[in-house]
């Protein structure tokens, strides 16, 4: 059987302070569903094929948020640790076989997935033999209840439950903030700091048999968009510091754990 490949525990921060990149990028952002691997951590987008998230493509150049948001945290994570991170981001679908080679997955707008029942098996399998889940940029009640329609499919007998400030995850180097809101660009932009009736930032998460943290969901939150908005002077800056540090913090627990 295919197993997830681990690295070590990752030395740490190369430097002292949190800073954001200012310089501007070298080349254009890219995302790519090539499974070659060139460094020890890709930032990995997972591609499912229901719901408000288009797939990449010729000519699809706002796929959520893709390619500022995915650019700027991976020069931020090579910037702030010595994680060898991939230049591209990549997209893989759930039922992909080589999800297994990834310590990381990011999903967003899971309100509204409907996944599928090989969709669901895979990432149950995914997540059990070590894999992480990161779920991002979902709103409000009636999302919860789209995302939990899916996610009862992956685990119908696990709680999901609250995840405190407390926990490894949340202090692997960054110390955070849990009352901190971390908006979308269309809440800011209509003078608020939530969507729907999300209206506290909640962090919930999954657990193994173990006490090993396997999926972490960022609920009312968007971390995508605060990525994404990094060097936009009219986005602040303590709401993209925030996602950083989460970010990071979940980087190097998926690599350690």
């Amino acid at each position: 059987m295919k197993t997830l490949r681990k690295t070590g525990l990752v030395c740490l921060l190369l430097v002292t302070g949190f800073a954001l990149a200012q310089d501007p990028w070298s080349r254009e952002g890219e995302i790519t569903t090539d499974t070659n691997s060139y460094a020890e951590f890709a930032f990995t987008r997972i591609i499912f094929k229901s719901g408000y998230q288009p797939l990449p493509g010729p000519g699809n150049t706002a796929w959520r948020d893709w390619p500022d948001s995915d650019m700027h945290f991976i020069r931020g994570v090579r910037r702030l640790t010595a994680v060898d991170i991939e230049d591209q981001s990549r997209a893989l679908r759930l039922t992909d076989e080589d999800l297994f080679d990834r310590p990381w997955i990011y999903a967003v707008e899971v309100g509204t997935w409907l996944l599928g029942r090989a969709e669901a098996d895979n990432l149950r399998e995914y997540l059990l033999r070590g894999g992480f889940l990161v779920v991002d940029d979902f709103h409000g009640t009636v999302q919860w209840a789209g995302f939990m329609r899916s996610m009862e499919k992956v685990f119908p007998d696990r709680p999901i439950v609250d995840v405190s400030q407390d926990e490894a995850v949340m202090s692997m180097h960054f110390e955070v903030d849990h009352s901190e809101p971390i908006p979308g660009i269309m809440a800011l932009r209509y003078g608020s700091t939530y969507e729907h009736d999300g209206y506290k930032p909640t962090w919930k998460g999954i657990y193994d048999d173990d006490g090993r943290l396997m999926v972490i969901i960022n609920f009312n939150v968007d971390m995508g968009d605060a990525w994404e908005m990094a060097d936009e002077s009219w986005y602040p800056e303590k709401y993209t510091a925030t996602a950083y540090r989460y970010g990071v913090n979940y980087v190097l627990y998926s690599m350690t754990h």
